[in-house]
C-alpha cells in the first residue's frame, strides 16, 4: 500500500495519488464481495435460527481481537491497506465500509474519544484536519463533489472527519441509517466554522451579561467579578 507525507516531492505524490485512483476501485469492489458472503452467512444463520426448536445463543457484545468493534479506528489507523496518508499531527485511511466511491476518515493522532471532548486548544487541530482532507480531494482530481464533515453521534469511538464523495455509488451503503447520516442534520459539515461552538457546546457556559464563552465554570465566575460595579459591597 503507497502511503505518503505531506512533503514538496510532487513526483512521489503525483505516483501515490495514480496508485490511490487505481486501488480504490479494486478494494470497492473486494470490500462489496466481502460484504455480500457475510450478508449470505448471516441470513443463512437467521433462517437456521427462525427453525421451531432451534434454540438461540444468549446475546453478547460484538468484540475482535482487538476489542469492541467500535474501538477499531485505533487498529484501522495502523494498517498499511488502508492508511493513505500522514503527517505530523493526522492520519488519513480508507473507509472499511465506504458508502460512496471514495470515502475516507481524518484522524488526529492524539487520541481524542469525540468531539464532546474537544476544548478550545482544538480548533487549529480542526482547521487542519479539514485542509489536508481538501488537499486530498483536490490531488485526486475525480472531477466529484465531496463533503467533508463529522457525524453528530458517531458509531465509532476516535475523533474523525468523513471524506465522502457525493455519488453514494457503494454496496456498502444499504440502509436508510447508512442515508441519513450523511445527507440529514446528523452529518456536521466541517466546512462551517462555528459548527463546533454552535453544535457541540464546545464551551460549556457563556456570560449572561456579555455573551463571552468559557470553557470552565471558575473561569466564567473569574470574569464575571469585571461587571460588578467597583462601588457594590461584597455581599455579607
Amino acid at each position: 500500500m503507497c502511503v505518503f507525507m505531506f512533503t514538496s516531492n510532487s513526483l512521489t505524490k503525483t505516483n501515490c495519488i495514480k496508485y490511490l485512483l487505481q486501488t480504490t476501485a479494486r478494494f470497492s469492489h473486494q470490500r462489496a464481495h466481502q460484504q455480500a458472503v457475510r450478508g449470505m452467512a448471516t441470513n443463512k444463520r437467521k433462517n437456521e435460527d427462525d427453525k421451531p426448536g432451534t434454540k438461540k445463543p444468549a446475546s453478547r457484545t460484538v468484540t475482535s481481537a482487538s476489542g469492541p468493534w467500535n474501538q477499531g479506528l485505533k487498529a484501522s489507523m495502523n494498517d498499511p491497506g488502508l492508511r493513505v496518508m500522514a503527517d505530523d499531527q493526522c492520519v488519513i485511511i480508507r473507509d472499511k465500509y465506504p458508502k460512496a466511491r471514495y470515502h475516507f476518515l481524518v484522524l488526529p493522532k492524539r487520541s481524542i474519544p469525540n468531539l464532546k471532548k474537544l476544548v478550545p486548544n482544538d480548533i487549529p487541530l480542526l482547521t487542519h484536519m479539514y485542509d489536508i482532507s481538501k488537499e486530498l480531494t483536490a490531488a485526486l482530481d475525480t472531477g466529484l463533489e465531496f463533503r467533508y464533515g463529522y457525524h453528530a453521534v458517531p458509531s465509532m469511538s476516535l475523533l474523525h472527519l468523513h471524506v465522502v464523495s457525493q455519488d453514494f455509488d457503494s454496496p456498502c451503503l444499504k440502509t436508510k441509517k447508512h442515508w441519513n447520516s450523511f445527507n440529514t442534520e446528523y452529518f456536521i459539515d466541517a466546512e462551517d466554522e462555528k459548527f463546533i461552538l454552535a453544535t457541540k457546546e464546545l464551551y460549556v457556559d457563556k456570560c449572561h451579561k456579555c455573551s463571552k464563552p468559557f470553557s470552565t465554570i471558575p473561569a466564567l465566575k473569574s470574569h464575571l467579578v469585571s461587571h460588578i460595579p467597583n462601588n457594590t459591597n461584597k455581599s455579607q
